[in-house]
């Protein structure tokens, strides 16, 4: 699906702890403005005094967010949109940038191809998390990445009954537990020893952190199940974090569900993109070991 700027407005979010992520951004304002395209910038950044701020009512009318910095700003950009149907650019002025995938001597051919409509629209899938206490619903939302349940800052590890629909999976006693999409697989799921899921799957995984039980093995589920978690143990507690940001403290008394989202996020690529070439080139997949 290729992109088209019906509306010409451009939301740039830029990487706040780096001042070569805030000048980009104003360079690439400046340029953009030359071609009459409306720019704005995050409600909690500025760019320059002639960009004025997004609004929740802005936010259903732009054609692109243009993300300067690593993943963290993406998944900033992702949060913000909350499932509208924008697509976003990644510019990497982070590390590894496995989101960000443009690098920054690329940016403005990448936009000349995006402002002729020559850029394609990726779709990914998303999970939906809900966290229920007595049978109300304390917290929604969704992740690109993932939703990680992890143990507080104590040293006993956590025991998780999971559950799919009325199913009993099994009892994971771990330091936590990761539910990643597809996009998220090569995240930290992938650094827990879960397997890579191409973007485009309509899956998603479940990985334990450091089980207790070598038995606990990594597991793939389908786009229509869903996933309920809940202690089995009363003294345990933990933390909820979404895309790697911390939400809330969990109990006996929450119930943790995920599932793919109804909504799918679009990133943007060029006709010509490789996956597996991204694979290799950012964790060099297939690359022989030297000893």
């Amino acid at each position: 699906m290729s992109t088209q700027l019906k509306n010409k407005k451009v939301l740039i979010i830029y990487r706040q702890e780096t001042v070569t992520a805030q000048k980009m951004a104003q360079e690439v304002s400046q340029w953009l403005a030359k071609k009459s395209i409306t720019i704005y910038s995050h409600p909690k950044q500025k760019i320059s005094k002639e960009v004025t701020a997004i609004t929740t009512q802005s936010l259903g009318r732009l054609s692109l967010v243009i993300a300067l910095g690593g993943d963290g700003t993406y998944l900033e950009a992702v949060r913000l949109l909350k499932g509208r149907k924008v697509p976003i650019l990644g510019v990497n002025m982070g590390s590894l940038g496995f989101l960000t995938e443009t690098r920054i001597e690329e940016l403005y051919p990448t936009l000349e191809l995006t402002l002729n409509s020559r850029m394609e629209m990726r779709p990914r899938s998303m999970v939906r998390i809900k966290v229920k206490t007595k049978n109300k619903i304390r917290y929604q939302c969704s992740a690109l990445n993932d939703v990680v349940i992890e143990r507080g800052g104590g040293k006993n590890m956590i025991t998780l009954s999971a559950y799919c629909e009325h199913q009993h999976i099994c009892d994971y006693k771990a330091d936590g537990l990761i539910i990643a999409a597809p996009t998220g697989s090569t995240a930290y799921n992938l650094a827990a020893g879960g397997p890579i899921l191409h973007p485009e799957v309509k899956s998603f995984v479940v990985t334990p952190i450091c089980p207790h039980s070598l038995t606990n093995r990594p597991i793939l589920f389908p786009e229509n199940k869903t996933l309920i978690f809940k202690f089995k143990e009363s003294q345990n507690k933990a933390f909820l974090n979404i895309d790697g940001q911390k939400i809330c403290d969990i109990s006996q008394k929450d119930e943790v569900s995920v599932q793919l989202d109804s909504k799918m996020h679009f990133v943007l690529r060029r006709p010509d993109h490789n996956y597996f070439n991204l694979l290799r080139e950012k964790l060099k997949f297939g690359a022989h070991a030297v000893f």
